[in-house]
């Protein structure tokens, strides 16, 4: 028997290289002739440089950079040497990772250093950059990342916060600028705008009062506006444009970048379909198996393609909802979370409930 393991990460507890081993480990105490491939994988998110590192063989390359509140940090991306292709995620250098719970400053934050990143690939002759977007602190639609490669903004009040960007009158484009090909790989389809952008869907996980998400939401319509009249086009209502706190229309205003589905980027560097194509069965997870999945998750892409192949999918789970489209996704779904157990034990013991219920799905085939 041939089985593929390709999960995605548990936040908080593993990453998707150890979720997968777990897996493996709990399925050879069953099955010891088994042949296993693991895959570990992302959608876009955090771990998306890192599944496509380890996939083909790069290295990683640190630089300097500045986090959400300006402090002087060394970013960390990845680089594959043969094609010159640079792997960063937003978060390394913009990311609510850099910030203590008590310093969330919706307003003030800013993604200058993912242009420091983006910069620093370009000094290195990067051909391609893949940016993932997501865990971001900021929302201010690129403005800071396109400060750091060279825009000027001219406004009323000379100032980094993003709502000062309602007075925003100009925008120059500096004379220099060579950017190689940049792909952002998203996990959501947000518009930049509206009651499902950027702002008032993800600002106030980033500490955005009431006050501050009608401020900030004028504030990017007007950066959009200003965008659309010099420049002669307009992403704002792009699928995937509101990731990461806007940043997705920033790459694509700035930078000329390509937004597409994280799934598709990693699965296609990584060459999942070719790696699932002799396998008997195929595995998959994340953290939480719920709604959200559908909305272009790793399990979800996981096992569209598994089915697209004809193979048999399943999915380990942190825990998982009732909600039946996500579970008719698979031939079965299990679950890490017992009755009585809290979510800080059930991280804590993950590796161990993994291999348990991998143990359990082995028996079962």
């Amino acid at each position: 028997m041939r089985i593929l393991i390709a999960p995605d990460k548990f936040k908080g507890a593993l990453n998707a290289r150890e979720v997968a081993e777990s897996i493996a480990a709990g399925l050879r105490e069953v099955l010891p002739d088994a042949e296993m491939d693991v895959a570990p994988m992302a959608d876009g998110g955090e771990g998306t440089a890192e599944a496509i590192c380890d996939a083909l063989g790069g290295s990683w390359l640190k630089c300097k950079a500045h986090d959400p509140l300006g402090r002087e940090i060394e970013a960390h991306y990845a680089w594959i040497d043969q094609g010159k292709l640079a792997v960063m995620e937003m978060s390394e250098a913009a990311g609510m990772k850099r910030l203590r719970p008590n310093e969330f400053d919706v307003d003030l934050a800013t993604t200058f250093g993912v242009g420091e990143m983006i910069l620093d690939a370009a000094e290195r002759d990067a051909r391609q950059i893949i940016i993932g977007l997501g865990g971001s602190a900021t929302n201010d639609g690129g403005f800071g990342m396109a400060r750091a490669l060279g825009f000027r903004f001219e406004r009323e009040h000379e100032s980094r916060r993003v709502s000062d960007l309602i007075t925003l009158t100009r925008i120059e484009k500096p004379k220099d600028l060579k950017l190689p090909k940049i792909v952002a790989a998203v996990d959501v389809r947000n518009p930049l705008l509206s009651e499902n952008g950027a702002t008032r869907v993800f600002g106030p996980q980033k500490g955005a009062t009431p006050n501050q998400i009608g401020e900030l939401e004028r504030a990017l319509t007007r950066l959009a506006d200003v965008v659309a009249e010099q420049f002669g086009f307009d992403y704002r209502d792009k699928p995937g444009a509101g990731a990461a706190g806007g940043i997705g229309f920033g790459l694509m205003s700035f930078c000329g970048a390509t937004i597409r589905p994280g799934f598709d980027v990693v699965a296609e560097s990584i060459g999942l379909e070719a790696k699932m194509k002799d396998v008997d069965l195929v595995i998959t997870g994340e953290g939480s198996l719920d709604r959200q999945t559908l909305e272009g998750k790793t399990p979800a892409g996981v096992a569209r393609l598994a089915r697209k192949l004809g193979k048999r999918v399943f999915a380990i789970v942190g825990r998982a909802t009732e909600d039946r489209q996500a579970r008719q996704l698979f031939d079965g779904v299990y679950q890490n979370a017992r009755t009585g157990m809290s979510e800080e034990e059930n991280m804590k013991k993950a590796a161990d409930l993994l291999r348990e219920n991998a143990r359990k799905l082995a028996k079962s085939l």
